[in-house]
């Protein structure tokens, strides 16, 4: 069921990216799609089996892949620093090339389902929110819309772990250039011109059914930031998961699978019925 990783070319910011990436279910061709987006340091090997078991007990087909600068894909060039619209342009630039090159489109009965962590869950909202005729719906696992002191308090410390622990070889086992996934994500984060950033208006133009997922014990994250977006997209459904930090597909993969499995099952059998 779960492929073998690939790669594919894709043209960004003016030249040829590889992208790595990896299906599950491909030949099942009538089974909604989930695009899963990964975080701010994660990658498609750092998702592990979470995808497949999702697919499984949703009955849907899967896409996983790594961002540029992340996991095997192109690795971002040393002097290449990510602008305070990065996400954007993941969302807006990358994606859609992503998704064209794979012959994914937007077709009333192949409109793809999104599944993203915390920075990919950030990434999901403003594609959502660009495209709102283009997605069956989105799930968002501790998602930002904007900066918290505790989020950047965390990476704070991330970044003295990165430095006097053994966290940068831990990370290179999952990338391909670990420092381009640790100081593309957190120089930017703590810039203090970043401190601003927020996409709390623009998220409003999601049409969507939307699933938000956030752990009582985010240390990246309060439960303002889903609560706000359910204000945003008022048909936003939430998930507060006790004793849950910032990483639901590994701190409550049973109660994560079960409501996302059910949610997109339902929404997909109501999209068939309207």
């Amino acid at each position: 069921m779960t492929e073998a990783v690939a790669f594919i070319d894709i043209a960004w910011a003016g030249r040829t990216v590889r992208i790595e990436h990896q299906w599950i279910g491909r030949c099942r061709t009538a089974a909604p799609l989930v695009v899963f987006l990964h975080e701010g340091l994660g990658s498609l090997s750092m998702w592990k089996d979470f995808p497949q078991r999702l697919c499984e007990a949703a009955g849907c087909r899967g896409l996983v892949y790594s961002r540029p600068g992340y996991g095997r894909s192109t690795p971002r060039a040393a002097e290449e620093a990510w602008g305070l619209d990065f996400m954007h342009r993941q969302a807006q630039e990358v994606l859609p090339a992503l998704l064209q090159a794979l012959g994914i489109g937007a077709a009333a009965d192949g409109k793809p389902w999104l599944l993203g962590h915390s920075d990919g869950g950030s990434i999901a909202l403003l594609y959502a929110a660009r495209y709102p005729q283009n997605l069956a719906g989105a799930i968002v696992l501790a998602p930002h819309i904007l900066v918290e002191e505790v989020s950047v308090s965390s990476i704070e410390k991330t970044r003295t772990a990165y430095l006097e622990t053994d966290l940068r070889q831990q990370l290179a086992r999952h990338h391909d250039d670990p420092d381009s996934a640790f100081w593309g994500w957190n120089d930017i984060w703590l810039k203090p011109s970043f401190r601003h950033w927020s996409i709390e208006k623009e998220i409003g133009a999601i049409r969507c059914p939307l699933l938000a997922v956030q752990g009582l014990d985010d240390e990246y994250g309060t439960l303002a930031q889903i609560r706000r977006i359910a204000r945003q997209v008022p048909q936003t459904e939430r998930l507060e998961l006790p004793g849950c930090g910032h990483s639901p597909h590994r701190d409550q993969p049973e109660k994560l699978i079960a409501a996302a499995a059910e949610f997109i099952q339902r929404q997909t059998q109501r999209s068939r019925t309207d």
